[in-house]
């Protein structure tokens, strides 16, 4: 298997930019974040991946072809919107779209079994999908976008909603499609979640990629900061560093951000001056503060 690769997508509505000139790339057997604001343009873009929408402008390929009818259908996704039948039992559900992709009536059965009993929902085959919760419908989506074992995984917000064991199997299952070599790629809000799982990260705003990489090289680009905690300070303390910005108190402890080219020494020398100090520590900042600095900055 190849990676998906995105370049130049353009897509307007009118004088709305959807989409300017964005580009991507999922490797073959990596879990891809894709994370942004309601309206930033994810849903467009899986939405032209998978041939729903044309775009104005660009390409999509897949192993380095272009994405055909006959290889989206190879393509397993998992809309926002949920898309299955309601009133349809389960396991009939899944092999009758399992046979829509071309499987075998005997090979979309056995793999209908076979996720319905690794979801733990083999006890309600035969049950009508509304009849489930929405945590287990959720499941059955998922497992209707592998039940036919597809060689790419397009998702559009599949934890939104879900219970902390829920997100965990469902997050089990996804690194496990990754580790057998499959392209993964999802949109999430929760970027907590998304920084656990994922191995790389692209942030969207305004339809277009303002910044993409692994957590730890979105963190290169940020400012540092330093905790520190200096019992012996008094509640207003904010240390009178030039460049030293405090973003946060908890007590005796405090975090700031250095500008770039401020010697964190100085920092520490000021916390001294109050007393002893018990900890003097880099702090790395989460997805969540970096996707607001990225999105702050593109905005200004």
């Amino acid at each position: 298997m190849g990676p998906l690769t995105v370049r130049g997508l353009t897509k307007r509505y009118g004088d709305v930019a959807a989409l300017t000139d964005l580009s991507l790339e999922v490797r073959a057997g990596e879990l891809f974040g894709f994370v942004g604001r309601n309206g930033a343009g994810k849903t467009t873009t899986m939405r032209i991946v998978l041939g729903v929408l044309a775009a104005d402008a660009g390409e999509v390929t897949f192993a380095g072809t272009a994405l055909t009818f006959e290889a989206r259908r190879r393509i397993g996704y998992m809309p926002e919107e949920r898309g299955l039948y309601p009133k349809m039992r389960v396991a009939e559900q899944l092999r009758y779209l399992g046979e829509l992709h071309g499987m075998t009536g005997a090979d979309a059965r056995a793999s209908a079994t076979r996720w319905l009993e690794r979801f733990g929902l083999q006890e309600r085959r035969d049950d009508e999908l509304q009849s489930l919760s929405l945590g287990n419908q959720q499941r059955i989506q998922l497992a209707a976008a592998l039940v036919f074992a597809p060689e790419l995984l397009v998702l559009d917000e599949p934890f939104a909603g879900l219970d902390p064991l829920a997100v965990d199997v469902m997050s089990a299952v996804l690194r496990e499609q990754a580790d057998a070599g499959i392209p993964v790629i999802f949109s999430s809000h929760e970027l907590e979640l998304v920084e656990r799982v994922c191995d790389r990260v692209g942030i969207i705003d305004r339809g277009k990629m303002v910044a993409s990489g692994t957590v730890d090289e979105l963190r290169a680009g940020a400012r540092e900061r330093r905790r520190v905690d200096v019992p012996g300070a008094a509640d207003d303390w904010d240390a009178g560093v030039p460049g030293a910005t405090l973003l946060e108190s908890d007590g005796s402890s405090r975090v700031f951000e250095l500008d770039p080219g401020v010697d964190d020494q100085s920092l520490l020398q000021a916390a001294l001056a109050t007393g002893p100090v018990r900890a003097f520590e880099r702090v790395e900042p989460s997805l969540g503060e970096l996707f607001r600095t990225v999105i702050g900055e593109a905005g200004a």
